[in-house]
Protein backbone atom coordinates (compact mmCIF):
# COMPACT_ATOMS: atom_id res chain seq x y z
CA UNK A 1 0.00 0.00 0.00
CA UNK A 2 1.84 3.03 -1.47
CA UNK A 3 1.12 6.10 1.16
CA UNK A 4 1.88 9.98 -0.30
CA UNK A 5 3.61 11.15 3.02
CA UNK A 6 2.99 15.33 3.60
CA UNK A 7 5.41 16.16 6.07
CA UNK A 8 5.84 19.67 7.58
CA UNK A 9 9.39 20.73 8.98
CA UNK A 10 10.05 23.15 11.30
CA UNK A 11 13.78 25.02 11.72
CA UNK A 12 14.66 24.17 15.02
CA UNK A 13 14.57 27.39 17.66
CA UNK A 14 17.37 29.13 18.68
CA UNK A 15 16.80 29.85 22.54
CA UNK A 16 18.83 32.98 23.58
CA UNK A 17 19.55 32.76 27.53
CA UNK A 18 19.19 36.73 28.87
CA UNK A 19 21.96 37.97 30.88
CA UNK A 20 21.52 37.25 34.96
CA UNK A 21 21.87 39.69 36.77
CA UNK A 22 23.74 38.72 39.46
CA UNK A 23 23.11 41.88 42.09
CA UNK A 24 20.94 44.50 43.20
CA UNK A 25 22.95 47.20 41.60
CA UNK A 26 23.79 45.46 38.24
CA UNK A 27 19.69 45.31 38.03
CA UNK A 28 18.72 49.22 39.24
CA UNK A 29 21.13 50.03 36.59
CA UNK A 30 19.46 48.25 33.56
CA UNK A 31 16.28 49.59 34.76
CA UNK A 32 17.15 52.95 34.28
CA UNK A 33 18.16 52.56 30.91
CA UNK A 34 16.04 54.11 27.64
CA UNK A 35 12.88 51.70 27.49
CA UNK A 36 12.20 52.21 31.41
CA UNK A 37 13.08 55.82 32.35
CA UNK A 38 11.43 56.30 35.43
CA UNK A 39 11.45 52.86 36.66
CA UNK A 40 10.66 52.97 40.57
CA UNK A 41 12.57 51.62 42.79
CA UNK A 42 9.99 49.91 45.35
CA UNK A 43 6.66 47.37 43.96
CA UNK A 44 2.98 48.98 44.61
CA UNK A 45 0.40 46.64 45.70
CA UNK A 46 -2.01 45.80 43.18
CA UNK A 47 -5.99 45.43 43.60
CA UNK A 48 -7.27 42.17 44.59
CA UNK A 49 -7.02 40.18 42.00
CA UNK A 50 -10.02 37.42 40.84
CA UNK A 51 -10.36 34.25 42.44
CA UNK A 52 -8.57 31.39 39.83
CA UNK A 53 -10.94 29.66 37.36
CA UNK A 54 -12.81 27.21 38.91
CA UNK A 55 -11.84 23.45 38.13
CA UNK A 56 -14.83 20.55 37.82
CA UNK A 57 -13.09 17.54 39.43
CA UNK A 58 -15.16 14.75 37.36
CA UNK A 59 -14.71 10.89 36.84
CA UNK A 60 -15.15 11.79 33.13
CA UNK A 61 -12.20 10.30 30.99
CA UNK A 62 -11.43 10.75 27.65
CA UNK A 63 -8.08 8.91 27.34
CA UNK A 64 -9.66 5.96 25.59
CA UNK A 65 -11.80 8.30 22.30
CA UNK A 66 -10.61 8.68 19.13
CA UNK A 67 -7.90 11.18 18.18
CA UNK A 68 -10.57 14.23 17.11
CA UNK A 69 -12.75 13.10 20.59
CA UNK A 70 -10.19 13.93 22.88
CA UNK A 71 -12.41 16.87 24.61
CA UNK A 72 -11.28 18.15 27.79
CA UNK A 73 -14.11 17.84 30.21
CA UNK A 74 -11.84 15.68 32.77
CA UNK A 75 -11.13 19.29 34.30
CA UNK A 76 -13.36 21.84 32.86
CA UNK A 77 -12.25 25.50 33.23
CA UNK A 78 -15.07 27.90 33.50
CA UNK A 79 -14.42 31.40 32.42
CA UNK A 80 -15.12 34.34 35.45
CA UNK A 81 -13.95 37.13 36.64
CA UNK A 82 -15.72 37.70 40.12
CA UNK A 83 -15.90 36.15 43.25
CA UNK A 84 -19.68 36.52 43.07
CA UNK A 85 -19.74 34.31 39.72
CA UNK A 86 -17.00 32.33 41.44
CA UNK A 87 -19.74 31.23 43.95
CA UNK A 88 -22.98 31.76 42.01
CA UNK A 89 -21.31 28.33 39.85
CA UNK A 90 -20.62 26.94 43.42
CA UNK A 91 -24.24 26.82 44.50
CA UNK A 92 -25.36 25.93 41.25
CA UNK A 93 -22.97 22.69 41.54
CA UNK A 94 -24.34 21.97 44.82
CA UNK A 95 -27.77 22.06 43.44
CA UNK A 96 -27.06 19.68 40.87
CA UNK A 97 -24.91 17.38 43.06
CA UNK A 98 -28.68 17.30 45.55
CA UNK A 99 -31.09 17.21 42.83
CA UNK A 100 -31.85 14.38 40.40
CA UNK A 101 -33.23 16.74 37.95
CA UNK A 102 -31.29 18.82 35.76
CA UNK A 103 -34.11 20.60 33.90
CA UNK A 104 -35.72 20.85 37.60
CA UNK A 105 -33.09 23.11 39.01
CA UNK A 106 -32.95 25.04 36.17
CA UNK A 107 -36.88 25.93 36.00
CA UNK A 108 -36.19 27.13 39.69
CA UNK A 109 -33.76 28.95 39.19
CA UNK A 110 -35.76 30.97 36.38
CA UNK A 111 -32.77 31.04 33.57
CA UNK A 112 -28.53 30.22 33.69
CA UNK A 113 -26.21 32.29 32.32
CA UNK A 114 -24.16 30.78 29.05
CA UNK A 115 -20.81 29.79 31.78
CA UNK A 116 -23.49 28.24 34.18
CA UNK A 117 -25.42 26.45 31.61
CA UNK A 118 -22.29 24.87 30.03
CA UNK A 119 -21.19 24.21 34.36
CA UNK A 120 -24.27 22.38 34.35
CA UNK A 121 -24.00 20.28 31.38
CA UNK A 122 -19.94 19.23 32.16
CA UNK A 123 -21.33 18.40 35.26
CA UNK A 124 -23.63 15.93 34.12
CA UNK A 125 -21.18 14.38 31.38
CA UNK A 126 -18.59 13.75 34.87
CA UNK A 127 -21.52 12.40 36.69
CA UNK A 128 -22.36 9.72 33.61
CA UNK A 129 -26.01 11.61 33.66
CA UNK A 130 -26.04 12.17 29.88
CA UNK A 131 -30.06 10.83 29.59
CA UNK A 132 -30.47 14.66 30.90
CA UNK A 133 -28.03 16.52 28.57
CA UNK A 134 -30.37 17.15 25.59
CA UNK A 135 -34.04 18.22 27.77
CA UNK A 136 -31.73 19.99 29.60
CA UNK A 137 -30.67 22.04 26.09
CA UNK A 138 -33.66 22.36 24.73
CA UNK A 139 -35.34 23.86 27.79
CA UNK A 140 -31.83 26.17 28.22
CA UNK A 141 -32.20 26.96 24.23
CA UNK A 142 -36.13 27.44 25.03
CA UNK A 143 -35.87 30.57 27.22
CA UNK A 144 -33.95 32.93 24.43
CA UNK A 145 -33.96 32.56 20.87
CA UNK A 146 -30.54 33.54 20.13
CA UNK A 147 -29.06 30.32 22.25
CA UNK A 148 -30.90 28.44 18.91
CA UNK A 149 -27.50 28.91 17.23
CA UNK A 150 -24.82 25.95 15.32
CA UNK A 151 -22.23 26.39 17.82
CA UNK A 152 -24.49 25.41 20.88
CA UNK A 153 -25.19 22.68 18.50
CA UNK A 154 -22.42 21.51 17.71
CA UNK A 155 -20.87 21.07 21.05
CA UNK A 156 -23.70 19.16 22.44
CA UNK A 157 -23.94 17.10 19.06
CA UNK A 158 -19.98 16.44 19.90
CA UNK A 159 -20.78 15.32 23.53
CA UNK A 160 -23.31 12.84 22.90
CA UNK A 161 -21.59 11.25 20.01
CA UNK A 162 -18.16 10.78 21.82
CA UNK A 163 -19.94 8.64 24.70
CA UNK A 164 -21.51 6.75 21.70
CA UNK A 165 -25.12 8.53 22.08
CA UNK A 166 -25.63 8.36 18.69
CA UNK A 167 -29.46 7.78 17.78
CA UNK A 168 -29.64 11.01 20.09
CA UNK A 169 -27.04 12.73 18.13
CA UNK A 170 -28.50 12.01 14.74
CA UNK A 171 -31.91 13.52 16.01
CA UNK A 172 -30.17 16.67 17.50
CA UNK A 173 -28.26 16.91 13.82
CA UNK A 174 -31.46 16.53 11.76
CA UNK A 175 -33.04 19.09 14.29
CA UNK A 176 -29.92 20.98 13.26
CA UNK A 177 -30.60 20.82 9.73
CA UNK A 178 -34.49 21.94 10.08
CA UNK A 179 -33.39 25.04 11.57
CA UNK A 180 -32.25 25.93 9.07
CA UNK A 181 -28.62 26.27 10.49
CA UNK A 182 -25.66 25.34 8.28
CA UNK A 183 -23.70 22.13 10.47
CA UNK A 184 -19.96 22.76 10.53
CA UNK A 185 -17.32 20.33 9.46
CA UNK A 186 -17.09 18.97 13.34
CA UNK A 187 -20.65 18.28 13.54
CA UNK A 188 -20.28 16.15 10.37
CA UNK A 189 -16.88 14.73 11.95
CA UNK A 190 -18.76 14.12 15.55
CA UNK A 191 -21.71 12.16 14.22
CA UNK A 192 -19.42 10.15 11.56
CA UNK A 193 -16.89 8.97 14.23
CA UNK A 194 -19.24 8.34 16.60
CA UNK A 195 -21.36 6.11 14.29
CA UNK A 196 -18.13 4.05 12.88
CA UNK A 197 -17.12 3.42 16.89
CA UNK A 198 -20.51 1.60 17.19
CA UNK A 199 -20.02 -0.04 14.29
CA UNK A 200 -22.65 1.89 12.08
CA UNK A 201 -20.26 1.97 9.31
CA UNK A 202 -22.96 2.79 6.09
CA UNK A 203 -24.50 5.21 7.93
CA UNK A 204 -20.83 7.02 8.75
CA UNK A 205 -20.35 6.77 5.18
CA UNK A 206 -23.75 8.65 4.32
CA UNK A 207 -23.10 11.55 6.37
CA UNK A 208 -19.71 11.53 4.79
CA UNK A 209 -20.96 11.66 1.20
CA UNK A 210 -23.27 14.60 2.42
CA UNK A 211 -20.45 16.39 4.07
CA UNK A 212 -18.64 15.93 0.47
CA UNK A 213 -21.69 17.20 -1.58
CA UNK A 214 -22.52 20.68 0.48
CA UNK A 215 -18.60 21.43 0.00
CA UNK A 216 -17.22 20.82 3.06
CA UNK A 217 -13.74 18.79 2.87
CA UNK A 218 -13.19 16.10 5.76
CA UNK A 219 -10.15 16.90 7.88
CA UNK A 220 -7.50 13.62 8.55
CA UNK A 221 -8.40 13.30 11.61
CA UNK A 222 -11.83 12.18 10.58
CA UNK A 223 -10.52 9.53 8.16
CA UNK A 224 -8.20 8.45 10.94
CA UNK A 225 -11.56 7.96 13.46
CA UNK A 226 -12.98 6.06 10.23
CA UNK A 227 -9.75 3.64 10.13
CA UNK A 228 -9.56 3.17 14.05
CA UNK A 229 -12.94 2.17 13.43
CA UNK A 230 -12.50 -0.30 10.53
CA UNK A 231 -9.08 -1.76 12.54
CA UNK A 232 -11.45 -2.49 15.69
CA UNK A 233 -13.44 -4.73 13.63
CA UNK A 234 -11.08 -6.09 11.65
CA UNK A 235 -12.29 -4.53 8.22
CA UNK A 236 -8.70 -4.43 6.86
CA UNK A 237 -9.91 -4.25 3.29
CA UNK A 238 -11.89 -1.43 4.07
CA UNK A 239 -8.69 0.57 5.56
CA UNK A 240 -7.93 1.04 1.60
CA UNK A 241 -10.76 2.25 0.51
CA UNK A 242 -10.93 4.60 3.31
CA UNK A 243 -7.32 5.65 2.04
CA UNK A 244 -8.57 6.36 -2.06
CA UNK A 245 -11.32 8.45 -0.44
CA UNK A 246 -9.03 10.78 1.50
CA UNK A 247 -7.23 11.25 -1.62
CA UNK A 248 -10.06 11.61 -3.86
CA UNK A 249 -11.29 14.80 -1.50
CA UNK A 250 -7.77 16.42 -1.54
CA UNK A 251 -6.71 14.71 2.20
CA UNK A 252 -3.36 13.06 1.72
CA UNK A 253 -2.34 10.96 4.01
CA UNK A 254 0.39 12.65 6.69
CA UNK A 255 2.90 10.66 9.19
CA UNK A 256 0.06 10.60 11.68
CA UNK A 257 -1.47 8.09 9.04
CA UNK A 258 1.04 6.18 7.94
CA UNK A 259 1.59 5.77 12.46
CA UNK A 260 -2.24 5.06 12.49
CA UNK A 261 -2.08 2.61 10.04
CA UNK A 262 1.20 0.76 11.28
CA UNK A 263 -0.43 0.04 14.24
CA UNK A 264 -3.57 -1.46 13.15
CA UNK A 265 -1.62 -3.56 10.94
CA UNK A 266 -0.08 -4.60 14.23
CA UNK A 267 -3.17 -5.15 15.68
CA UNK A 268 -4.84 -7.64 13.47
CA UNK A 269 -1.31 -9.73 12.85
CA UNK A 270 -1.30 -8.49 9.00
CA UNK A 271 2.78 -8.89 9.77
CA UNK A 272 3.57 -8.34 5.92
CA UNK A 273 1.58 -5.27 5.47
CA UNK A 274 2.62 -3.77 8.48
CA UNK A 275 6.66 -4.37 8.06
CA UNK A 276 6.15 -3.19 4.22
CA UNK A 277 4.70 0.43 5.32
CA UNK A 278 7.48 0.50 8.38
CA UNK A 279 9.98 0.28 5.29
CA UNK A 280 8.34 2.93 3.49
CA UNK A 281 7.93 4.99 7.05
CA UNK A 282 12.27 4.71 7.10
CA UNK A 283 12.51 5.01 3.30
CA UNK A 284 10.70 8.46 3.40
CA UNK A 285 11.96 9.50 7.02
CA UNK A 286 9.04 9.62 8.68
CA UNK A 287 8.69 9.96 12.73
CA UNK A 288 7.61 6.88 14.01
CA UNK A 289 5.39 7.76 17.16
CA UNK A 290 6.80 5.54 20.27
CA UNK A 291 3.57 3.98 20.30
CA UNK A 292 3.78 2.30 16.50
CA UNK A 293 6.94 0.67 18.38
CA UNK A 294 5.60 -0.84 20.89
CA UNK A 295 2.59 -2.04 18.81
CA UNK A 296 5.04 -3.81 16.27
CA UNK A 297 6.86 -5.44 19.07
CA UNK A 298 3.83 -7.13 20.63
CA UNK A 299 3.06 -8.22 16.97
CA UNK A 300 5.98 -9.72 17.16
CA UNK A 301 5.72 -11.24 20.41
CA UNK A 302 2.27 -13.09 19.38
CA UNK A 303 3.28 -13.85 16.13
CA UNK A 304 6.88 -14.21 15.44
CA UNK A 305 9.42 -14.43 14.40
CA UNK A 306 11.71 -13.74 18.43
CA UNK A 307 15.02 -12.03 16.43
CA UNK A 308 12.59 -9.15 14.62
CA UNK A 309 10.80 -8.96 18.19
CA UNK A 310 14.56 -8.36 20.00
CA UNK A 311 15.31 -6.14 17.46
CA UNK A 312 12.17 -3.96 17.47
CA UNK A 313 12.37 -4.35 21.19
CA UNK A 314 15.84 -2.88 21.14
CA UNK A 315 14.68 0.03 19.00
CA UNK A 316 11.94 1.05 21.87
CA UNK A 317 14.78 0.30 25.11
CA UNK A 318 17.26 3.41 22.55
CA UNK A 319 14.29 5.27 22.37
CA UNK A 320 12.96 5.81 25.88
CA UNK A 321 9.95 4.87 25.55
CA UNK A 322 8.13 3.68 27.84
CA UNK A 323 6.06 -0.03 27.68
CA UNK A 324 3.41 -0.96 29.41
CA UNK A 325 3.40 -3.79 31.25
CA UNK A 326 1.79 -5.94 29.59
CA UNK A 327 3.86 -6.14 26.70
CA UNK A 328 6.76 -6.70 28.72
CA UNK A 329 4.69 -10.16 29.56
CA UNK A 330 4.34 -11.36 26.18
CA UNK A 331 7.54 -10.50 25.28
CA UNK A 332 9.09 -12.30 28.79
CA UNK A 333 7.05 -15.17 27.95
CA UNK A 334 8.28 -15.77 23.87
CA UNK A 335 11.35 -15.86 25.93
CA UNK A 336 10.01 -18.82 28.86
CA UNK A 337 8.32 -20.78 26.05
CA UNK A 338 11.54 -20.45 24.27
CA UNK A 339 13.85 -21.30 26.68
CA UNK A 340 15.50 -18.43 26.97
CA UNK A 341 15.55 -17.57 30.25
CA UNK A 342 19.06 -15.74 30.39
CA UNK A 343 17.20 -13.17 28.38
CA UNK A 344 14.48 -12.41 31.31
CA UNK A 345 17.65 -10.71 33.23
CA UNK A 346 18.80 -8.43 30.00
CA UNK A 347 15.14 -7.93 29.62
CA UNK A 348 14.73 -6.37 33.39
CA UNK A 349 18.07 -4.62 32.94
CA UNK A 350 16.87 -2.86 30.12
CA UNK A 351 13.58 -1.98 31.29
CA UNK A 352 15.30 -0.82 34.44
CA UNK A 353 17.20 1.83 32.46
CA UNK A 354 14.04 2.94 31.17
CA UNK A 355 11.78 3.15 34.11
CA UNK A 356 10.05 0.00 34.31
CA UNK A 357 7.89 -1.00 36.83
CA UNK A 358 9.90 -1.80 39.99
CA UNK A 359 8.48 -5.03 41.01
CA UNK A 360 8.27 -6.60 37.52
CA UNK A 361 12.00 -5.51 36.82
CA UNK A 362 13.06 -7.68 39.58
CA UNK A 363 10.69 -10.77 38.88
CA UNK A 364 12.22 -10.90 35.86
CA UNK A 365 15.84 -10.86 36.72
CA UNK A 366 14.53 -13.69 39.55
CA UNK A 367 13.15 -15.73 37.20
CA UNK A 368 15.94 -15.44 34.86
CA UNK A 369 18.27 -17.41 37.40
CA UNK A 370 15.12 -19.20 38.88
CA UNK A 371 13.99 -21.29 35.89
CA UNK A 372 17.96 -22.01 35.93
CA UNK A 373 18.23 -23.69 39.46
CA UNK A 374 20.76 -21.33 39.88
CA UNK A 375 21.20 -20.74 43.94
CA UNK A 376 24.32 -18.29 42.71
CA UNK A 377 22.04 -16.78 40.54
CA UNK A 378 18.81 -15.80 42.89
CA UNK A 379 21.24 -15.36 45.72
CA UNK A 380 23.23 -12.54 43.37
CA UNK A 381 19.71 -10.70 42.72
CA UNK A 382 18.46 -11.00 46.04
CA UNK A 383 21.67 -9.37 47.24
CA UNK A 384 21.38 -6.49 44.54
CA UNK A 385 17.46 -6.12 45.88
CA UNK A 386 18.73 -5.39 49.38
CA UNK A 387 21.43 -2.83 48.01
CA UNK A 388 18.66 -0.74 46.01
CA UNK A 389 17.01 -0.98 49.37
CA UNK A 390 13.78 -3.00 47.63
CA UNK A 391 11.60 -5.01 49.99
CA UNK A 392 10.39 -8.18 49.09
CA UNK A 393 7.05 -8.90 47.55
CA UNK A 394 4.37 -11.75 47.55
CA UNK A 395 6.31 -12.61 44.04
CA UNK A 396 9.50 -12.52 44.97
CA UNK A 397 8.70 -15.59 48.16
CA UNK A 398 7.14 -17.47 45.79
CA UNK A 399 9.58 -17.30 42.65
CA UNK A 400 11.80 -18.32 45.70
CA UNK A 401 9.47 -21.09 47.05
CA UNK A 402 8.58 -22.45 43.69
CA UNK A 403 12.49 -22.91 43.07
CA UNK A 404 13.00 -25.01 46.39
CA UNK A 405 10.01 -27.53 45.80
CA UNK A 406 11.43 -27.68 42.97
CA UNK A 407 14.68 -28.63 44.12
CA UNK A 408 12.93 -30.87 47.03
CA UNK A 409 15.23 -28.12 49.39
CA UNK A 410 12.59 -28.30 51.96
CA UNK A 411 14.83 -26.92 54.45
CA UNK A 412 15.34 -23.29 52.73
CA UNK A 413 11.50 -24.02 51.60
CA UNK A 414 10.99 -23.95 55.36
CA UNK A 415 12.92 -20.94 56.16
CA UNK A 416 11.10 -18.71 53.39
CA UNK A 417 7.49 -19.58 54.97
CA UNK A 418 8.82 -18.77 58.34
CA UNK A 419 10.12 -15.13 56.42
CA UNK A 420 7.11 -14.47 55.04
CA UNK A 421 5.46 -14.24 58.32
CA UNK A 422 8.30 -12.50 59.82
CA UNK A 423 8.45 -9.79 57.56
CA UNK A 424 4.41 -9.42 57.21
CA UNK A 425 4.31 -10.85 53.70
CA UNK A 426 0.77 -11.84 53.12
CA UNK A 427 0.67 -15.60 51.50
CA UNK A 428 -1.59 -15.87 48.51
CA UNK A 429 -3.23 -18.45 46.47
CA UNK A 430 0.05 -19.90 44.97
CA UNK A 431 1.65 -19.67 48.11
CA UNK A 432 -1.24 -21.98 49.39
CA UNK A 433 -0.63 -24.28 46.40
CA UNK A 434 3.15 -24.60 46.68
CA UNK A 435 2.64 -25.36 50.67
CA UNK A 436 0.08 -28.12 49.85
CA UNK A 437 2.57 -29.39 46.89
CA UNK A 438 5.42 -29.81 49.09
CA UNK A 439 3.15 -31.64 51.58
CA UNK A 440 2.52 -34.02 48.91
CA UNK A 441 5.93 -34.84 48.35
CA UNK A 442 6.55 -35.31 52.15
CA UNK A 443 6.98 -31.93 53.40
CA UNK A 444 5.65 -31.55 56.82
CA UNK A 445 3.87 -27.86 56.51
CA UNK A 446 1.71 -28.68 60.16
CA UNK A 447 3.59 -25.90 62.07
CA UNK A 448 2.80 -23.47 59.23
CA UNK A 449 -1.07 -24.28 58.65
CA UNK A 450 -1.05 -23.96 62.07
CA UNK A 451 1.08 -20.33 62.50
CA UNK A 452 -1.71 -19.28 59.37
CA UNK A 453 -4.57 -20.27 61.29
CA UNK A 454 -3.41 -18.46 64.61
CA UNK A 455 -3.53 -15.31 61.53
CA UNK A 456 -6.54 -15.85 60.89
CA UNK A 457 -5.25 -15.95 56.86
CA UNK A 458 -6.92 -19.38 56.54
CA UNK A 459 -10.75 -17.59 57.10
CA UNK A 460 -9.61 -14.61 54.78
CA UNK A 461 -11.16 -14.10 50.83
CA UNK A 462 -8.96 -16.01 48.17
CA UNK A 463 -6.00 -14.01 46.75
CA UNK A 464 -3.82 -14.08 43.16
CA UNK A 465 -1.17 -11.10 43.81
CA UNK A 466 1.46 -13.41 42.43
CA UNK A 467 2.68 -12.39 38.79
CA UNK A 468 1.25 -14.46 36.23
CA UNK A 469 5.04 -14.42 35.13
CA UNK A 470 5.89 -16.72 37.62
CA UNK A 471 3.03 -19.19 36.63
CA UNK A 472 3.95 -19.21 33.02
CA UNK A 473 7.48 -20.09 34.54
CA UNK A 474 6.81 -22.75 36.60
CA UNK A 475 3.34 -23.97 35.84
CA UNK A 476 0.30 -24.39 38.29
CA UNK A 477 0.75 -27.37 40.54
CA UNK A 478 -1.49 -30.05 41.06
CA UNK A 479 -3.11 -28.07 43.82
CA UNK A 480 -3.69 -25.39 41.74
CA UNK A 481 -5.18 -27.27 39.02
CA UNK A 482 -7.64 -29.13 41.80
CA UNK A 483 -8.92 -25.62 42.63
CA UNK A 484 -9.36 -25.07 38.79
CA UNK A 485 -11.27 -28.23 38.53
CA UNK A 486 -13.52 -27.48 41.80
CA UNK A 487 -13.69 -23.44 40.32
CA UNK A 488 -15.25 -25.02 36.56
CA UNK A 489 -18.08 -27.66 38.41
CA UNK A 490 -20.07 -24.54 40.00
CA UNK A 491 -22.47 -22.35 37.70
CA UNK A 492 -21.25 -18.98 36.58
CA UNK A 493 -23.64 -17.57 38.94
CA UNK A 494 -22.37 -19.15 41.68
CA UNK A 495 -18.68 -18.47 40.76
CA UNK A 496 -19.64 -14.40 40.78
CA UNK A 497 -21.75 -14.70 43.47
CA UNK A 498 -19.50 -16.38 46.17
CA UNK A 499 -16.66 -15.64 48.24
CA UNK A 500 -14.23 -17.95 49.38
CA UNK A 501 -11.67 -18.54 52.25
CA UNK A 502 -9.06 -20.45 51.40
CA UNK A 503 -10.41 -22.72 54.40
CA UNK A 504 -13.27 -23.70 52.42
CA UNK A 505 -11.25 -24.82 49.66
CA UNK A 506 -8.43 -26.30 50.97
CA UNK A 507 -11.23 -28.71 53.01
CA UNK A 508 -12.44 -29.29 49.39
CA UNK A 509 -9.57 -29.87 47.84
CA UNK A 510 -9.16 -33.38 48.96
CA UNK A 511 -12.77 -34.41 48.47
CA UNK A 512 -12.91 -33.91 45.65
CA UNK A 513 -9.45 -34.44 43.87
CA UNK A 514 -8.52 -36.91 46.29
Amino acid sequence: MELKLRMKCQAPQTWQRSRRHTNEDSLRRSLKGPEYPNKPSTLRLQPCQPLPPLELQTGYDHSHALPHQRRVWRRARVPFQTPSEHQALRRLLDKLRESTSAVGVLGKDGDWSQSQFWVAVKFLAGASRFAEILPLFHKWTSLEQSRVNASNYEKIIGLLSDEGLVTEASALFAELKSLDLTPSSSSYSSIICGLAKKGGFAKALSFLDEMIEVNLIPDSQTFHALIQAYGRYNMYDEIGDCLKRMEVVGCLPDHLTCNLLIQEFSRGGLIKRMEKLYHTALTKRVHLQPSTSVAMLDAYAKFGPIDRMEKMLKRVVNSNSQIKDDSVRKVATVYIDNYMFSRLDDLGLALSSISGSPDLVWCLRLLSHACLLSRKGMDSVIGAMEVAGVSWTITTANIILLTYLKMQDFTHLRAVLHDLVTNQIKPDMVTVGILFDAIGNGFDGTHTLQLWQRMGFLSEALELSTDPLVLAAFGKGKFLKCCEDIYSRFDPEDREGRNWSYKELIDLVPRICG
